[in-house]
Formats: C-alpha cells, structure tokens, sequence
C-alpha cells in the first residue's frame, strides 16, 4: 500500500484467488412417454362410467327416491269420495275438487260464450262503419259481454257446488235431486237482491241447467 492510498483511505485491490470449481453434469432425464393408441383411447360415456367416476344418476334431485310412493304421481283409490254417484269424468276426492273443477269449466265456457255474444253483437252494430270504429265496437263488445257472462256463471258454479255437496254429504248419496235442489238454491241467491220474480227465475234457470246436466252426466258416466 503507497502513501497516496495511506492518506485518502484507499484500500488496496487484491487479487485472491478462488478455488477452481468442477461443473457438475445435471442428472439425465429417464422419462419416457407413453405412445398414443387410437384403439385403446376413451370416449365421454366410458369415462363418465369408469370405477373413478361418481354414478352421474345419482348427481340428479330426486336420485335415489322411489317414484312408486310419491303421492303426486298417483291418486290413491281409498282417497276418493265413496259417496254413490260422486264420480264424473274425472276422479273426486271430495267437496273440493268438484268446486275446483266444476267452478273453472263453468267460468271457461261462460267466458267463450260471453265472447262469441259479444263478437256478433260487435260486427251488427258496427255495420258500414271505418275499419278501426269496427274494431273497437267488436273489442268493447267482447271485453263486456265476455266477463259479465263468465263471474256471473262462475259466482253461480261456487254457490252451487257448495250446496250440492253439503246435500250429498247430508243425504249420503249424490243424484240428480241434489243437482236441481242446489241449483234453485244458486240461482235463487243470485238475484236474491232483485225482488222474488226474478229469484224465481233466475232459480229455475239454473235448476234446468243443473238437472240437464245431472242426466247428461248419468248418461255419459
């Protein structure tokens, strides 16, 4: 080390000497990959149904359930009504399937019926009229006649199936009395706020309606 390194502190660059270091070889790959055969390659379903694949049916809701005991897709016979002649064309259970069903097909067809009125009564009046005038006479029409008629036979189709069951219920049996009976009843109580000529009426209107169809369903069921 000179005076100059003395003085500003400059340190002496030596050269030192390292061990000589042997390379060593990485070790040599032994991987050999397995040639692809066409023949022995799977497909999707023999995949899916392999030993290490889960059952994909029983991935489903309602795998593993018995559909023979599930109380949705059968009607048991020892629920239905076993009142004589409480059977029609579907199968009853009671009070409350006939007010469901008879209650919506009379409303349906009050409903088509009050349309088809309201249709013919649209085209009459609106004879030689503007195409748009001939529609919105026939549209007025419909929407009026059709509704009118269809709450009006439906508000009648629930008064009338609750009467007739309680009758059957009381009299044990269902036959074409209770029909008529409960019938006068509805009809009656429909226009029970007009006077009695029109209770009377309207009561036997629909005691015919019911009676006809009484002994249409005897006859067809």
């Amino acid at each position: 080390m000179s005076i100059w390194d003395k003085l500003t502190g400059r340190k002496s660059s030596s050269s030192s000497t390292s061990p000589t270091q042997t390379p060593t070889n990485p070790p040599a790959d032994t991987f050999q990959p397995t040639p692809f055969d066409p023949q022995e390659a799977q497909d999707v379903s023999s995949f899916l149904t392999g030993p290490t694949f889960a059952d994909p049916s029983q991935l489903h809701p309602l795998a593993g359930l018995n559909q023979q005991t599930l109380d949705y897709l059968s009607l048991e016979d020892s629920a239905l009504s076993d009142l004589p002649g409480s059977q029609s064309a579907l199968p009853s259970r009671g009070w409350s399937d006939d007010l469901c069903y008879g209650t919506g097909v009379t409303y349906l067809t009050a409903l088509t019926v009050g349309g088809a009125w309201g249709l013919q009564e649209g085209l009459r009046r609106s004879t030689a009229q503007p195409p748009k005038l001939r529609l919105n006479s026939v549209l007025n029409a419909v929407t009026r006649r059709g509704p009118f008629l269809g709450n009006s036979a439906g508000v009648i189709a629930m008064v009338y199936n609750g009467f007739n069951s309680f009758i059957g219920h009381m009299r044990g049996k269902h036959d074409s009395a209770n029909s008529v009976a409960a019938g006068a009843l509805s009809g009656m109580i429909f226009k029970s706020t007009r006077g009695v000529r029109p209770m009377m009426i309207s009561g036997g209107i629909v005691a015919t309606v019911a009676g006809a169809w009484a002994v249409t369903r005897k006859a067809l069921f």
